[in-house]
């Protein structure tokens, strides 16, 4: 584990993430990370949340659902 330090970045406070995790992640400058307030600490990803809920929803209705969505299709 590394520690990351905060930083002063222009007028605001800032991190630099490491470029082992930036290449892992696929991430680049712009790219959106959410962040969660746990117990313990922080979560922080580059997914969002809100569309892998909406995702399993989809799955969900999807599956439930299949001859509906099917006679739409025609």
């Amino acid at each position: 584990m590394e520690a990351i330090k905060i930083r002063k970045i222009g007028n605001s406070l800032g991190i630099i993430l490491p470029k082992e995790l930036l290449n892992r992640f696929q991430l680049t400058q712009g790219d959106a990370l959410y962040i969660w307030a746990e117990p313990d600490g922080f979560g922080l990803t580059p997914y969002d949340p809100q569309f892998a809920r909406a995702m399993e929803a989809f799955t969900r209705t999807r599956q439930k659902h299949r001859n509906a969505l099917h006679i739409l299709k025609e």
